[in-house]
């Protein structure tokens, strides 16, 4: 399965931005998905994650109440709604899948390119 992440941007303090990890594979029905963000000269860091048919949702602290993450299954397609970003969330935007329904820890195996979202103030 290849994981493609789009949607980036630049926008201001405030405004919003809706990320979109597409899979070319079936297998990607059955997968949790995570996103992750990695700032410059910081370490990868977990944002968000959603189990393989929608229902569980875990999020990082620094984006609870701002970001909300869901499933679609009959596009492959995880997606990441953005809202009242702040400059801090600056970062390049990850998606990966692991195929096996891992959860509460799972084990990533598909990782996609990274998306760039910078917010300006």
């Amino acid at each position: 399965v290849q994981l493609q992440a789009s949607g980036g941007g630049v926008v201001q303090v405030g405004g919003s931005l809706r990320l979109s990890c597409a899979a070319s594979g079936r297998t990607f029905m059955f997968s949790t998905v995570g996103w992750f963000r990695q700032a410059p000269g910081k370490e990868r860091e977990f944002v968000a994650r959603v189990s393989w048919n929608g229902v569980l949702r875990n999020y990082a602290d620094a984006v609870k109440g701002r970001f909300i993450i869901s499933k679609d299954n009959s596009k492959y397609t995880v997606f990441l709604q953005m809202d009242s970003l702040r400059p801090g969330d600056t970062a390049i935007y990850y998606c990966a899948a692991d195929p096996n329904r891992g959860w509460p820890a799972p084990n990533y195996k598909q990782w996609g390119q990274g998306t760039q979202v910078t917010v300006s103030s």
